[in-house]
Order: structure tokens, then sequence, then C-alpha cells
């Protein structure tokens, strides 16, 4: 089953982490299908907005540790070692939307858990709506990991510098509540509708004008 799914309706594209039963935490292997997904996003001038979400209960767990250490995701075959030595690391980052964002808006459907890298992609993203059990937090420092994802800079851009700092160094988590009350995410819905409510906002947002669009997101 692949990692990543690609779905369009029109002109939404949803772009779901796929590893439920990891929690959908990320591979090397899925940044560089995720930086590959913006990529085509782009190319393809019919799409007005995009949608990303995690399969099943949760948004994403952030990195996986296991395949990072070198144990192969099961039934993956994605050349990571040849695109390193092609193209270095920055694929990693456009992936995760630190150096790279697609030309359309992302909309972030969370349910459960976005932790870490769940959390660090998210920043990325322009609007977020939060199933009301859902969780966030930057827990790199519990592992004596760095934040690659950009959120020791961009995180107390979006949030408070105070909470975002003692997000950073505590690891604490929070749930979408404080998260709404923050403005880390714009809206919270009923646990099960993330994606409901992502898909009425995208509708909305693709039938507005679409050079207004994009010179808003220049």
């Amino acid at each position: 089953m692949p990692d990543l799914l690609i779905e369009k309706d029109g002109p939404v594209v949803i772009v779901t982490l796929n590893r439920p039963a990891r929690l959908n935490a990320m591979t090397l292997a899925m940044f560089a299908r995720l930086a590959d997904a913006w990529d085509e996003i782009d190319a393809d001038t019919s799409v007005r907005v995009c949608i990303l979400t995690g399969a099943g209960d949760h948004f994403s767990a952030g990195m996986d540790l296991r395949a990072m250490a070198g144990d192969a995701a099961e039934g993956d075959d994605y050349d990571v070692k040849g695109r390193m030595e092609r193209q270095g690391s920055d694929w990693i980052y456009d992936g995760l939307l630190k150096t790279r964002h697609p030309r359309v808006p992302v909309i972030a459907a969370v349910e459960g858990n976005a932790i870490a890298g769940g959390t660090e992609i998210l920043q990325g993203t322009e609007i977020r709506v939060a199933g009301e059990s859902a969780t966030f937090g930057v827990s790199e420092a519990r592992w004596s990991l760095y934040p690659g994802g950009g959120s020791a800079v961009r995180l107390a851009r979006q949030i408070p510098f105070t909470v975002a700092a003692d997000i950073l160094l505590t690891g604490r988590h929070i749930g979408a509540a404080e998260a709404l009350r923050l403005g880390l995410v714009g809206h919270v819905v009923p646990d099960g509708t993330a994606l409901e409510r992502a898909l009425e906002i995208a509708a909305t947002v693709a039938a507005n004008g679409p050079l207004a669009i994009e010179a808003i997101m220049r």
C-alpha cells in the first residue's frame, strides 16, 4: 500500500499521509514523495487548493525514528540513497514545507496526534482544521534532537514567543482548544469531521478569484 495518497477532485487535491499502523510517522521516502507531490500540484494549473491530512485516526506522529536509524519501511523500495547522491538532502525540507511551498494554499485536516514533524509540517500550511481531541507538540528536545522542520524559527512567528519557547524547550503537548486559543489552528470541529470541514473550506477558496489567491500567497 502506498505511503502517500494523492486524490484530485476538480480543483482540490487531497494529499494523505498513509501509514496508519505507524500513526502516519514519516520516512525519508515519504518526504521525497511529498516534495514530488508539491511539484505535481504546481504543474497542474487546474489545481486551486490542496488539503493535507492523515489516514486513520492520526495526522502524523512525526519522523519514524526506527526508519531514520536505518530500518527501511516494510515494502518500500524507494531509492533514498540514490536521490541523496543526485540531489543532496534539500528535498527532505521541501517535503516538510519548510523550504518549498506549492503555489496554492494548503489546508491541514488534523485528527489525533500531530506531534514533532506532524506539527512542523502543519506550520507550512495556511488554514488548519483540527478535531477536538487533536494533540500538537514539538517533542524533539525530549530525544536530544533539533527540530529540523523549522519550528525553532517559525513557531514563534505563528504563536506568542514565550509559549513557543515553552513548547519547544519542555517538549510538552497541547490540545486542540489551546492550539485554537493560540492561533496555531483556526478551526476546531467534532472528532472525525476535520476532513469534511477542510473540504468545505477548500471549495470556498477554490471558488474565489485565482489571481487574488495567487497574489495573497506571494
